[in-house]
């Protein structure tokens, strides 16, 4: 029986090939995230013709309050936390601290909590998921907000899968490592230039971390996401998707 899914930050990357897989599942998508382009070119690759777009950004709940009126009392059986942002922060005037925490870790509490009400009016089993990162696990330098922001995310999890389990709510998280997306390629070019060398020579020192010695594909990470949001018995737990990156911790 097709579902409804709900997908922030479906603008690109991992939340894209996330819809792309359940709308290849003859699934419906509502994608959500704040680039109006982007989320468009999303939908131009999806299979069917039921999806909607939700122009929204999750720092502001006045801001998802408008979406979640767009869709009154649709019933959605699974809401994907995806929406995060990366990089380095420094202490200073110019600290990007407040941004990423309010992206990844708050935006994260106040999306789920704004479609909660949709996700209540599914039958079945029902499901949150959340995008986390191996960084949740693993400490780096100069990513202080990030790291922290994605450990928060599996502390939220955590609490949130014990509140709902009475309501047949699954909350799960993923951890990632280096995944071939925009926000990756960023982040190898960043790190290069800091340390003045190539960005193919800090992937090739980026690999040495990973037993697989590669990054995940987009595709790869969907394939969990889609199993995690359609089974009924794992709730609570954060699953390493990151090519055995967290082994070597």
């Amino acid at each position: 029986m097709s579902k409804i899914y709900i997908i922030s930050g479906a603008g690109s990357g991992i939340g894209r090939a996330i819809a792309q897989k359940i709308a290849s599942a003859g699934n419906q998508c509502v994608l959500l995230g704040r680039n109006l382009d982007k989320l468009l070119q999303t939908l131009t690759t999806l299979d069917g013709t039921n999806h909607q777009v939700l122009v929204a950004d999750i720092r502001d709940k006045e801001s998802l309050a408008n979406a979640a009126s767009q869709l009154g009392n649709l019933p959605i059986s699974a809401l994907i936390a995806n929406s995060g942002i990366g990089g380095e922060n420094y202490w200073g005037t110019e600290d990007r601290w407040d941004a990423i925490i309010d992206t990844n870790l708050t935006g994260t509490y106040n999306f789920v909590n704004t479609f909660l009400p949709n996700l209540r009016l599914a039958e079945g089993d029902k499901h949150i998921l959340i995008t986390s990162s191996v960084l949740a696990r693993l400490g780096v330098p100069d990513y202080p907000a990030y790291c922290a922001s994605k450990a928060g995310l599996l502390g939220l999890m955590r609490s949130w899968a014990v509140q709902f389990a009475k309501e047949n709510i699954l909350v799960n998280a993923i951890c990632p490592g280096w995944v071939d997306t925009d926000m990756a390629r960023s982040g190898l070019q960043s790190i290069a230039d800091s340390i003045g060398i190539t960005k193919q020579a800090f992937y090739d020192i980026a690999m040495q971390s990973v037993p697989l010695r590669r990054m995940s594909q987009p595709e790869e990470i969907a394939d969990m996401v889609y199993y995690l949001v359609n089974q009924r018995s794992v709730t609570g737990q954060a699953l390493d998707i990151n090519g055995g990156a967290v082994m070597n911790s």
